[in-house]
């Protein structure tokens, strides 16, 4: 597991980005489960994520950030990352972001991949 904090803040929202290699359904809750025992992620506003899985295909949640989820998959499919999950936690900073906090999800899967590979 990998996990990058503090990577973009944006009128008090926060966010992180996490990763590892992850296969199925399955797998993706366990990590999930795993990442929030660390309180500060289980406190988080939203932990989206997205799975390009070889034997299911996309799997996503948006965790209450409605089509961040997709976003997430749909960079997986460009980057033609399989088996391998991402995940964006936001932690809410009391004003909404409207369309910029889709911007800040591509940024923060762009921070992983261009981190967390290298």
């Amino acid at each position: 597991m990998q996990i990058f904090e503090g990577i973009i803040s944006d009128r008090g929202s926060k966010y992180a980005v996490s990763g590892a290699p992850c296969k199925n359904a399955d797998e993706a809750k366990a990590f999930i489960k795993q990442l929030c025992r660390k309180k500060k992620f289980a406190k988080a506003t939203h932990n989206t994520w997205g799975l390009l899985s070889s034997g299911e295909g996309a799997i996503k949640n948006d965790d209450g950030e409605s089509g961040a989820g997709m976003i997430i998959v749909r960079m997986l499919e460009r980057e033609e990352l399989k088996d391998h999950i991402i995940v964006v936690t936001r932690w809410y900073g009391g004003k909404h972001l409207g369309g910029d906090r889709f911007r800040h999800v591509q940024d923060a899967v762009h921070y992983y991949i261009e981190h967390a590979f290298s």
